[in-house]
């Protein structure tokens, strides 16, 4: 079953673009996070409880689970999803967080000590062209200032986390480290809400629908995975698989969202693929 984590993860995590694109319709964007992790929060409680699991752990240890919830719920999603609402294309945004895996490769040499070879550096190399040719360079005649710098807070976010994740984090079960994560996560949504927008949530079907598939396949699926791969591999090759998450997220569009799917970008499609693997095979 291994095996196929990585798949998930990339499926899971890349259709995440395409319902928050829907939950941004019909919900302010901060809000609607908060809203997604306190649900998320009170099951991975409710799962820690069931499976017996020790829950008041070091406060050490529930601190740097909290960072990095705050590092990828907070602002990783919560730049995406700003970046939405005021109208910079889902492209783009995935363009920008696309270069996550080399600014991972780039720090976990020297703050992890992990050894990065010339593989991988290659694969990194190939992801990143992968991902430039499915995106292609029509990103839009009107690109908004501020959703380009919601979506580079974004960046530093992920990079962050998965670094922090892999060096601090690994201590605790993965059930009560992302109770902790998803909490923490909530209350620093909630209060990013109340002071940088009129939050609002509309529990209409769109919205319904959308984040009851964030919660279960992204929050329950993708990410506790995520955490997974981070825990058992390096945080340089996990975090390679972001490669895939823009030009999977092109697929996606074009069946979901009706959006072009032109050769050029199954040719990226294609490299970005090859790229991964032999960036991250053993």
């Amino acid at each position: 079953m291994n095996l196929y984590f990585p798949y998930l993860f990339v499926f899971f995590w890349s259709s995440a673009f395409i319902s928050g694109q829907f939950i941004v319709q019909s919900a302010s964007p901060f809000a609607a996070l908060s809203f997604r992790f306190l649900i998320v929060s009170i099951f991975f409680l409710l799962f820690s409880f069931f499976f017996r699991e020790k829950i008041l752990v070091n406060y050490k240890l529930i601190l740097q689970a909290s960072i990095t919830g705050v590092l990828f719920h907070g602002f990783y999603l919560g730049g995406v999803f700003f970046s939405y609402s005021i109208g910079l294309s889902a492209t783009l945004s995935a363009l920008i967080v696309g270069l996550q895996p080399i600014l991972t490769n780039i720090f976990s040499g020297p703050i992890l000590k992990e050894r990065v070879t010339l593989v991988q550096w290659i694969g990194i190399v190939l992801g990143f062209i992968g991902t430039v040719l499915v995106i292609g360079y029509d990103i839009g005649k009107t690109i908004p200032v501020l959703g380009v710098i919601a979506s580079i807070v974004a960046l530093l976010g992920a990079t962050t986390a998965t670094i922090w994740q892999k060096k601090f984090t690994s201590e605790i079960t993965l059930s009560v480290n992302n109770f902790y994560q998803a909490i923490a996560a909530a209350l620093f949504l909630i209060i990013v809400s109340f002071i940088f927008e009129a939050s609002f949530i509309n529990f209409d079907k769109r919205f319904i629908l959308s984040m009851g598939w964030q919660i279960i396949m992204v929050s329950f699926g993708a990410y506790a995975i995520l955490m997974y791969l981070i825990k058992t591999g390096t945080a340089s090759k996990t975090s390679n698989l972001f490669f895939l998450i823009p030009p999977t997220t092109g697929v996606m569009a074009y069946f979901v969202l009706g959006e072009d799917l032109y050769l050029i970008d199954l040719i990226g499609l294609t490299i970005c693929t090859f790229g991964v693997y032999i960036a991250t095979r053993k």
